[in-house]
């Protein structure tokens, strides 16, 4: 099964590299080679964030396989993120709001 993302993220600020190295990360560690990764700068595409609805970011979206989801934050907590993607079950005594 191939994962098909993309990460949304504003300029090059700091926020935006560690979201990109912890995200690299994950994928790397937890998906190997089943995915695709693109990346998109809302200052230089910002069509392509409003026709996604993106409202925050970093933001990932995961296209396939579905459903359709999104992740919002830096990526720093990998349990979240990969629940974000349908990876993993959450405990119960974690948020699923930010990552």
């Amino acid at each position: 099964m191939k994962y098909l993302l993309k990460l949304f993220l504003t300029g090059q600020s700091e926020t935006s590299r560690r979201a990109v190295e912890n995200l690299k990360t994950i994928l790397e560690t937890h998906l190997s080679d089943q995915y695709e990764l693109d990346i998109v700068d809302t200052l230089d595409d910002p069509e392509s964030a409003t026709a996604d609805g993106i409202i925050a970011t970093p933001t990932l979206i995961k296209d396939l396989p579905p459903p359709l989801r999104k992740v919002i934050g830096d990526f720093s907590d990998s349990e979240k993120v990969l629940f974000g993607l349908g990876l993993v079950a959450l405990d119960e005594d974690q948020e699923t709001t930010d990552t």
